[in-house]
């Protein structure tokens, strides 16, 4: 039985920082491409960064420079780590994972995903 379980989410102002977590069980993340998405009010749900199974990282234009995904296999945890944070990243975000390798033409499109988290919410002011 496949799990995500996010954590870490809050508020903080702008300007200001946060890691988020995502704890996977039921299978082992180094096999999937795992990817964080968030979910602004009044908008769809978009991706903001992927990582592959060889650790290649990928990141929406918004968040260039700014977030960090990475993975630690032993302890089959998905990290964001989120830095000068702006009103605009106030979002829900979800961690989601899918087997095999990563594609850069598929990885935000969030059909592509079998397993999602239940969401952290993110509030900048």
């Amino acid at each position: 039985h496949v799990q995500l379980v996010e954590s870490g989410g809050g508020s903080v102002q702008a300007g200001g920082s946060l890691r988020l977590s995502c704890a996977a069980s039921g299978y082992t993340s180094v096999n999937y491409c795992m990817a964080w998405f968030r979910r602004a009010p009044g908008k769809e749900r978009e991706g903001v960064a992927a990582i592959d199974t060889t650790g290649s990282a990928t990141y929406t234009y918004a968040v260039q420079g700014r977030f960090t995904i990475s993975k630690d296999n032993a302890k089959n945890t998905l990290y964001l780590q989120m830095n000068s944070l702006k009103a605009e990243d106030t979002a829900m975000y979800y961690c989601a994972a899918e087997l095999g390798a990563c594609s850069r033409v598929w990885w935000r499109q969030r059909n592509r995903y079998t397993y999602w988290g239940q969401g952290a919410q993110v509030t900048v002011s």
